[in-house]
């Protein structure tokens, strides 16, 4: 059971952020609202709230961590999802958010003209599912410690929060709540834990003489672990559904552009104060057995009571946003994807829902909300149930580069691509990337998302080349999109 006034900050926090939930809902009057927060964020919200989503545990807790095993070196994970948030900013943040889509898979269908590719949703839906799921189980570890709880309860007790608040304001509330978790972070990871860790270690002369020159190695860690933190995670910054509807909120292009910017900035910082705080606590806590446990057992041996509480809560927060991110990401491409695919299927209706023009009115507002709910109570469950779903997790993230890298990202530089070219990159990227887990044995190796990406490629380009071009109506509804050009919304 964790310190009376510790609790105390934790309790504050969750009121806080169901408090949050029902501001944002006084923001929401239709879909748009709900699931983009009306696509109309500027720079100091987007910034805030996409930092938010794109630093969860495994880069505040794991990044701790692996500063504590590898010294400065334990900074590339985090590295490498601000150069994949960087280079999507830079590269393609703006065109995604002129296309005024709200999935993926949307993208893909306006691009290539080809209904299948919706199935991307299912791969995506999975991948979203599931990172809200590990975060669920992460922020629980918290709760065990803190209210004494078991771990079934603690699970329920942050489930039931996310899902509250993230069901009823959707997009606005998560907006909200996540710039309270940003401030929440900054604070933790900045101005506390920092520079208590490098006090207690005896600052930079101290470090060195405890724990030597292999602490400053940078490429301690091993360069193909550091490779592979920048193909799975760097790629997957650049088509995770999680990570384009923040970009959907962004209120214009330079918006989109600049805010994401700023915070893959300040994701290079954040990764290098974890590593060092890591570092840091090396020295002093020599006997760690799990590494994730070092965040918390600084927060227990050398913070004063409240500040301890404080930067328990950064943790929480920083679990919470990627987790609420997660689930409001899976309500989207469950409801605008997956739903009509599966209706297709079962020959029960027809989606008219391909370019997220229907989601304008009000009245789609309670089926959003109860998508989110559902969800939630699914996340609830399955974190409830797992103990480890980091197996689950790698599989999703390597089905979602190997399957879909390639064709999304081809659709925006290659005009010669086409939609056969897409489905084949996307099913030949996926079988390989599963095959090669099977010969190879196990889920975690690094050869899959290689095989698969490469195989993609080879894919896409021999299928776009012996295939038709992609009908010219189609790519001048793409273009006109890109451009911004609104009376071609209006005209569809």
């Amino acid at each position: 059971m964790g310190k009376p006034l510790d609790i105390a900050i934790i309790v504050i926090y969750l009121v806080a952020m169901l408090a949050f939930g029902f501001w944002g809902k006084s923001r929401t009057e239709d879909s748009a609202d709900f699931l983009v927060a009306g696509r109309r964020l500027g720079p100091a919200l987007y910034t805030g709230t996409m930092a938010a989503v794109v630093l969860g545990g495994a880069s505040t807790v794991g990044g701790v961590g692996l500063g504590y095993k590898w010294g400065i070196s334990g900074m590339w994970l985090v590295v490498a999802i601000a150069v994949g948030l960087l280079a999507l900013s830079l590269l393609f943040a703006g065109r995604i958010q002129r296309l005024k889509v709200y999935t993926v898979a949307q993208m893909l269908r306006l691009r290539y003209g080809v209904d299948a590719t919706s199935a991307s949703g299912i791969v995506m839906a999975a991948y979203t599912l599931m990172l809200s799921v590990t975060s669920t189980i992460a922020y629980a570890t918290v709760f065990n410690v803190l209210f004494g709880t078991d771990r079934t309860v603690s699970v329920i007790i942050g489930g039931a929060i996310v899902m509250l608040y993230s069901s009823i304001g959707g997009m606005w509330s998560i907006t909200l709540t996540d710039m309270v978790q940003f401030i929440l972070k900054t604070i933790g990871i900045f101005f506390l834990l920092l520079p208590f860790t490098w006090n207690k270690a005896g600052g930079l002369d101290g470090i060195r003489e405890r724990a030597g020159d292999a602490a400053f190695d940078l490429g301690a860690i091993g360069m193909p672990t550091i490779i592979t933190f920048f193909v799975v995670y760097s790629f997957g910054m650049l088509i995770g559904q999680d990570i384009w509807q923040r970009v959907f909120t962004a209120r214009s292009p330079g918006v989109a552009k600049w805010g994401g910017t700023t915070a893959a900035l300040y994701c290079v910082l954040y990764g290098v104060a974890g590593a060092l705080i890591g570092m840091a606590a090396s020295t002093f806590l020599p006997d760690v057995e799990a590494s994730d446990d070092v965040y918390a057992q600084i927060a227990e041996t050398i913070l004063p009571v409240g500040i301890s509480g404080l930067v328990l809560a950064a943790a929480v927060a920083a679990m919470m946003s990627t987790a609420s991110g997660a689930l409001i990401a899976t309500a989207t491409v469950a409801s605008t994807d997956v739903k009509p695919l599966l209706l297709r299927i079962m020959s029960r209706g027809k989606s008219a829902e391909t370019d997220g023009e229907r989601r304008t009115n009000a009245a789609d507002l309670h089926s959003d909300r109860l998508y989110v709910v559902v969800l939630g109570i699914v996340v609830i469950v399955i974190a409830a149930l797992l103990n480890d779903v980091v197996a689950a997790l790698t599989i999703a993230y390597d089905i979602l580069v190997g399957g879909l890298l390639v064709a999304i990202l081809g659709g925006f530089v290659w005009k010669r691509a086409t939609g056969t070219g897409a489905l084949w990159s996307m099913g030949v990227g996926t079988v390989v990337t599963l095959g090669t887990m099977f010969i190879v044995g196990d889920v975690l190796a690094n050869e899959p998302i290689y095989y698969g990406l490469g195989a993609s490629l080879i894919a896409y380009v021999v299928a776009s080349l012996l295939t038709p071009r992609t009908a010219p109506e189609v790519l001048q509804v793409w273009d006109d999109r890109l451009a911004g050009k609104e009376e071609t919304f209006a005209a569809r």
